[in-house]
């Protein structure tokens, strides 16, 4: 081992000579090495009998299996799923059901999933960048905030904190391993790690304002309004993470259909949107401001999630028309529908009375309002006519790009996907 001292001597031994070497020498030590006259037989990339290998080491059993390498391993599996045993085309890539080498990204057949991916990327935050201060003293002070909005926010902390964990679930043991389409893997795999620190965020808030962490995180489970959506939200995911489902019939295709419109148009496109409204609403009026912009952060990937998700089964609709049968058209509608009505029965759990200008009757046309939009984005009729959106502001916050946000705790730099559109 050199160190600095010794810089420019050889670790090897060189003969002395009685000249004393010149500067060029002392960099170059190999220069004053007589070459050889003849050329010495060529050395083999990769020795087959290295001499420092003892016998029955365990350098020895790994060398015996590499020289025994079956490389042709797999190739029965690839040559199934490349019929032609050639380079990936674009036409040969599909989103479920594939037989092309799922390995190989490119060439992009959705290219708006890869941009996806990067917007995501752009878009990346921490939870511990936010200032939790003035949320703490707010939390401690006994006249601080009333006693319906402290409901608010323990509800909503402890359904969302499982919330996310049931989706980033679904996403890691069943819909990576059932999409067969690379470019939308990789976003999914952004998306798994936007949940793991989402579900960071909700116990950053909980640690931050001392909360009780086991009655919070047990809420889905002790608390009726936050255990159905919950439990409604389990039911569509518990077949396909089976290891053994596999897509490729009717029946399995139409299951993997329910659970994206279960995860992506219901518990990310309607069960988070009361929750956010309330703590969005109590930032706006300078109350819990960190915990609000945790959730802003939170809300502008969530929408993406959904524009995503509905991306995929649309995209999933073109290429298996038989699958968007009249049952399965009505099977999506139904779903939705039920999601609204457990999102209207938790708003009305949490808001008994009104609070942060908004009430239980504002929030069930918001939520009609947003079923209908949900609905319209399968390619299904509306079911709610004349609801409009009674909080206007929640489409500002979604559309925000760069500026100084509203709860003005710090600017706020959004790069290349900072653009989300409410649609």
């Amino acid at each position: 081992m050199l160190n600095w001292d010794e810089y420019g001597k050889e670790e090897t031994t060189i003969p002395v000579t009685s000249e004393p070497k010149t500067e060029a020498e002392v960099i170059t030590p190999t220069a004053s090495v007589e070459k050889p006259e003849a050329p010495q037989p060529a050395v083999s990339a990769v020795s087959t009998e290295p001499s420092n290998i003892g016998e029955g080491s365990r350098a020895e059993a790994a060398r015996k299996a590499v020289n025994n390498l079956d490389e042709t391993a797999g190739n029965e599996e690839l040559d199934e799923m490349m019929a032609n045993a050639g380079r990936v085309q674009v036409d040969q890539k599909m989103m479920i059901n594939c037989k092309a080498d799922l390995n190989q990204l490119v060439p992009f057949k959705y290219d708006w999933a890869w941009q996806k991916y990067l917007d995501g990327s752009a878009n990346h935050w921490m939870p511990q960048e936010i200032n939790m201060t003035n949320d703490i003293v707010l939390w401690k002070s006994e006249d601080g905030l009333t006693e319906d909005e402290r409901v608010i926010v323990k509800r909503n902390l402890g359904f969302f904190s499982t919330a996310d964990s049931l989706v980033a679930n679904n996403l890691v043991l069943a819909l990576y391993r059932l999409i067969t389409n690379p470019e939308c893997r990789q976003y999914i795999l952004r998306q798994s790690l936007e949940e793991a620190i989402h579900t960071h965020a909700y116990q950053y808030c909980i640690e931050s304002l001392g909360m009780d962490e086991g009655e919070i995180f047990n809420m889905y489970r002790e608390v009726p309004c936050v255990a159905r959506k919950a439990s409604w939200g389990l039911k569509y995911t518990q077949e396909i993470s089976d290891p053994d489902f596999k897509t490729g019939t009717v029946e399995t295709d139409k299951q993997l259909l329910k659970n994206l419109i279960a995860f992506y148009c219901v518990l990310e496109g309607i069960f988070f949107y009361c929750g956010f409204t309330q703590i969005l609403s109590m930032g706006r009026r300078n109350k819990m401001t960190g915990t609000a912009e945790q959730f802003q952060y939170i809300l502008r990937d969530e929408s993406m999630h959904v524009n995503f998700g509905i991306d995929v089964i649309n995209q999933i609709k073109i290429e298996n028309p038989h699958l968007w049968d009249d049952q399965m058209k009505a099977d999506a509608a139904q779903m939705i529908l039920e999601g609204t009505e457990l999102e209207i029965q938790y708003a009305r759990d949490t808001m008994p009375r009104g609070v942060l200008g908004m009430n239980a009757s504002m929030m069930e046309e918001y939520l009609k309002f947003i079923a209908n939009r949900r609905l319209t984005q399968l390619g299904l009729d509306e079911e709610f006519t004349g609801v409009s959106n009674p909080f206007p502001w929640m489409s500002e916050i979604i559309d925000l790009r760069k500026e100084k946000n509203f709860f003005e705790t710090r600017v706020t730099e959004y790069q290349v996907g900072g653009a989300l559109n409410w649609e």
